[in-house]
């Protein structure tokens, strides 16, 4: 769902967590239900990925991964997975949401990578995010365990597009508040 706000816009995207992705990650977390109203992951301790990403840096780091190819080969409107390799980072692997529909998607993640993505997320102004917070909700099964989570209320993050992405269209630089509920473990 893209809606023009502005400059930046507000995007959403919803990841869909699945049985073939969740034999590849191998990570889990905590008891269902468990969450946070805080940057912390739902456990109290943070996962190595988390440690060394600010909730800033991830968020800007995923959003400007998210839009950097182009609609036919960008990993969020990949239909199968073939495209989730595309521009990933060497210290970090993320997987894709959708544009909130479900998707199945089927990747092979290098081991010793942590993994990141959102269950949800959106990028707007601060007043988007307070209300889309305010009724988030998510979850991630990995290997047959409810995946840790941390919520982040609303964070400045800087990204970089492409022209041609299918988050805003368009090449630009540009800083928006980022938030969503966000799972990242180690591998």
């Amino acid at each position: 769902m893209k809606i023009k706000i502005g400059r930046a816009g507000l995007t959403t995207m919803v990841l869909a967590a699945l049985a073939a992705l969740a034999a590849l990650v191998g990570c889990g977390g905590g008891p269902a239900g468990q969450s946070e109203d805080s940057t912390a992951p739902a456990s109290g301790a943070p996962s190595s990925a988390q440690a060394r990403l600010s909730p800033e840096d991830l968020q800007s780091r995923w959003w400007t991964w998210a839009m950097s190819e182009p609609e036919p080969t960008n990993p969020v409107a990949d239909k199968d997975g073939s495209e989730c390799e595309r521009n990933q980072p060497q210290d970090m692997w993320f997987l894709a949401g959708t544009f909130g529909t479900r998707a199945e998607r089927a990747c092979s993640i290098p081991d010793g990578v942590p993994v990141a993505f959102p269950l949800v997320n959106l990028m707007g102004g601060p007043a988007d995010c307070a209300d889309f917070m305010s009724t988030a909700k998510g979850s991630a099964v990995l290997d047959g365990k409810k995946a840790d989570s941390e919520t982040i209320r609303g964070e400045t993050i800087s990204v970089q597009g492409v022209a041609g992405n299918p988050v805003t269209g368009t090449d630009e630089r540009f800083t928006a508040t980022g938030c969503g509920l966000w799972s990242s473990c180690p591998r």
